[in-house]
């Protein structure tokens, strides 16, 4: 396996952890990355994905919903649910994956990890949101602007 899958591998497997059992984040990356040794680059990498998902989920999960109305997130598989959200942080958010790569992930991720409707399901919500990744991009900065003026 790739180094950056096994990044991505560990980064869903702490999201998935975070969302299902509610363990505290830290904590739960650090023991993902020592069960896992990635070298340097791609622990660095893991940790973005798990730290920018739980940082802008408040503006990612509305897109996941309104692109996915028959799955409400609460009842939505947690592996399909943190698979999008990490896709969705990678093309609008971190933007350092190409958008293909990014979506061609987080399918192999789904067939991996998900039931076998999964790997459809991410396919078609992170192709229905791909149109909007710049307003994605423009609410994350938004939400950053509201946090630095309330800190302030």
């Amino acid at each position: 396996m790739k180094a950056r899958r096994r990044a991505r591998v560990v980064a869903l497997q702490a999201l998935y952890e975070i969302d299902c059992v509610g363990h505290p984040p830290g904590l739960v990356l650090e023991q993902r990355l020592d069960i896992n040794r990635l070298p340097e680059p791609n622990a660095s990498f893991a940790e973005q994905l798990v730290t920018g998902v739980l940082l802008y989920q408040s503006v990612l999960d509305p897109f996941i919903q309104q692109h996915a109305p028959e799955w409400p997130l609460d009842q939505m598989a947690y592996i399909d649910r943190n698979i999008l959200r990490m896709a969705l942080y990678e093309i609008a958010v971190a933007k350092g994956t190409p958008v293909k790569v990014a979506i061609n992930e987080a399918v192999e991720l789904a067939k991996q990890f998900g039931s076998d409707s999964s790997p459809r399901f991410v396919n078609g919500v992170l192709g229905a949101l791909v149109p909007l990744k710049e307003k994605i991009a423009g609410q994350v900065r938004d939400s950053q602007l509201s946090s630095d003026r309330s800190k302030a």
